[in-house]
């Protein structure tokens, strides 16, 4: 597959934290769903998502945010590497999706989110794309040695400083 994917955090401040992300491919050779109404989900990693985790100073633990653009999402914190992975309850973000026959832009934004603790913030994001036969792609900022894994503390490789 042939494919661009950029994102970009637009806000992080206090308890706002806004990003999007942006696919460029020939969409019809891609499962993306329509959007719908948003809601919480489980399991989007096993189809088209985008996902992106902060951890606060040097970690371990971490929270985990990922937008399918059918408007699903989920948030999870870890207390460690892999451990932990408790659902968060959160405030509902409001996603936005565009879609052209190549490109898919999702817009993200939290209000009233509880960041990770410790400055500064680190940042790892990541996509999974499925394809229409079904496969999947794993994208990321980083991806450590070995098999992908978002989750691996290598990957959180952009720093941020909140407003």
């Amino acid at each position: 597959m042939t494919a661009r994917i950029g994102a970009r955090v637009s806000e992080l401040s206090g308890d706002r934290f806004a990003l999007s992300f942006v696919l460029e491919s020939d969409l019809a050779k891609l499962r993306i769903p329509a959007l719908r109404t948003s809601r919480p989900a489980d399991g989007l990693w096993r189809h088209t998502c985008f996902e992106a985790f902060l951890m606060g100073g040097s970690g371990p633990g971490y929270r985990e945010f990922n937008f399918s653009p059918s408007g699903a999402w989920a948030m999870y914190d870890f207390c460690d590497y892999r451990a932990g992975g408790e659902a968060v309850v959160g405030p509902t973000p409001a996603i936005e999706q565009r879609r052209s026959p190549n490109r898919l832009e999702l817009e993200v934004r939290l209000n009233r989110v509880e960041l990770p603790q410790g400055r500064p913030l680190w940042l790892g994001l990541a996509a999974v794309i499925e394809d229409s036969g079904g496969g999947l792609s794993y994208w990321a900022l980083h991806h450590p040695v070995g098999e992908p894994d978002f989750h691996h503390p290598e990957a959180f490789v952009q720093q941020l400083e909140p407003a």
